[in-house]
């Protein structure tokens, strides 16, 4: 599913227009990533929660060259999948 499909699920199942059930969806998604921005926690119960992971930075490669790369340290979203949800795939 993408997210023209999940707008347009949201507006079969609650009688919205498809301009509304995107705007709710564009505000959801927009909420969930500054929060992550600013580096908070965000829990959906029963489908999981999303967090920022810090990384350190490592001595990889280039791939082409060989050539040794120093890359420095990132934040990457993580998203750890809730009991509920978890249990519904492995049906």
């Amino acid at each position: 599913m993408n997210k023209s499909q999940l707008i347009e699920a949201l507006a079969k199942t609650e009688g919205l227009t498809i301009k509304k059930a995107e705007t709710v969806i564009n505000i959801m998604f927009d909420a969930i990533e500054d929060a992550l921005a600013r580096g908070d926690r965000v829990e959906i119960r029963d489908f999981g929660s999303f967090k920022v992971k810090e990384y350190d930075g490592y001595q990889g490669r280039n791939p082409k060259t060989g050539e040794v790369i120093s890359v420095g340290k990132k934040k990457l979203p993580f998203f750890k999948v809730g009991k509920e949800l978890k249990e519904s795939v492995d049906k």
